[in-house]
């Protein structure tokens, strides 16, 4: 399944002070915009984004790669059309639809939302309330609410794509959020887990706030891990070599007790270094028989796998064939795309490369394909 991100960033709101819209006021050396933005760019999960800006400001935004811009309507609920208009056709089938003013969402809340998405047409993550409810009028307190079943809405809030696009297509005027407009038109919403740093900008003091928020995830949280894959295949009978998922016209053939993806295989071993979780072997023995043969593409989609569900994101990958023949240039394009595909990666975060051992060792004398490869995972 694909999915969308839509930001909506036009409203021209006051109350958070500053000389313009919050959404362009810095923040923790940025914009609001561009952590809001960022916060999206590196998810894997997220195929498009799409933010909506007020038409006075599209001239002089300048759009990060991959993402695409509509100009906004005179409510939320018009921005929001707006955005979905803009998306028909993109093939998402999801959408994730986030205020700009929550600049410190983080990975982990995002990926809740996606998995409530599984099961479910529309969620969205919110806290329950959990102080007392007063009413009040002219600084005294006239009666109390009851809090139970309450709670604060967050976002970013999911949805299957055509159901929230109809909805915003049969809703008339403005409503708080995309949940509102769902219930109206009959989709059930699921309750996800919210987060008390997911903070919306709406105050002048919330700037300071945010800024400590992302400042310690920063410069103090952060996880950084690092891995590196080492693999070799010998040449055996055959027509073609499986590597990075394509398989390359040679004379002989690649042996392993896989589809012996000599990249795949160093890929896959440099994300389980990351995380500490051995090689290959450890989850897919050599020992079983089910997996005589297998495509290589089953063993990196399970580490990457298993790196979202430890709470991080592969930043890129770097890998190096090594051998004399055949000639990698010519496919490391096409190599370069079916890894993209398989871990769901931009293309630009890959890098796939080959080198000869000037006719040294065992890859100079053509005995087989060695393969090096570093993954930099960051903790979501």
């Amino acid at each position: 399944m694909t999915c969308a991100a839509l930001i909506v960033a036009a409203g021209r709101g006051t109350r958070a002070g500053g000389d313009r819209p919050k959404q362009w006021q810095p923040l923790a050396g940025a914009r609001v915009i561009d952590w809001t933005l960022r916060a999206f760019l590196n998810l894997p999960e997220v195929s498009h984004i799409m933010i909506v800006l007020h038409p006075d400001d599209i001239a002089g935004f300048i759009a990060p790669d991959g993402v695409r811009i509509a100009a906004g309507g005179t409510t939320r609920a018009a921005s929001v059309r707006a955005g979905l208009e803009a998306l028909t056709g993109a093939g998402c089938s999801r959408v994730l639809i986030h205020d700009v003013a929550r600049p410190c969402v983080s990975a982990a809340l995002i990926r809740r939302v996606l998995r409530a998405l599984d099961t479910a047409a529309a969620a969205a993550p919110a806290l329950p309330v959990t102080d007392a409810l007063w009413t009040g009028g002219e600084g005294r307190v006239t009666g109390t609410r009851d809090r139970n079943g309450l709670y604060r809405a967050q976002t970013p809030q999911g949805f299957d794509f055509m159901s929230i696009l109809v909805a915003h297509r049969n809703h008339s005027g403005d409503a708080p959020d995309d949940v509102a407009v769902a219930r109206t038109a009959g989709l059930d919403v699921m309750i996800v887990p919210g987060d008390e740093d997911n903070l919306k900008i709406t105050h002048p003091s919330d700037f300071a706030r945010a800024a400590a928020r992302l400042t310690d995830t920063v410069r103090g949280t952060m996880d950084l891990r690092i891995g590196n894959g080492y693999d070799v295949h010998r040449f055996g009978p055959g027509d073609h070599v499986m590597l990075c998922g394509v398989a390359v016209p040679h004379g002989r053939g690649l042996q392993g007790h896989s589809d012996a993806d000599v990249g795949l295989h160093a890929l896959s071993d440099a994300i389980y270094g990351a995380l500490a979780e051995g090689d290959i072997g450890r989850h897919f023995p050599p020992s079983d028989p089910q997996w005589k043969g297998a495509a290589s593409h089953v063993f990196l989609r399970h580490a990457v796998a298993l790196a979202s569900e430890k709470g991080f994101q592969i930043s890129n990958m770097d890998l190096t064939l090594v051998c004399e023949h055949p000639k990698i240039g010519p496919h490391a394009g096409a190599m370069q795309a079916a890894v993209a595909q398989i871990t769901g990666l931009a293309p630009g975060r890959i890098s796939i490369k080959a080198t000869t051992s000037e006719r040294l060792g065992f890859t100079g004398r053509e005995e087989g394909i060695a393969a090096l490869a570093t993954a930099l995972l960051v903790q979501s």
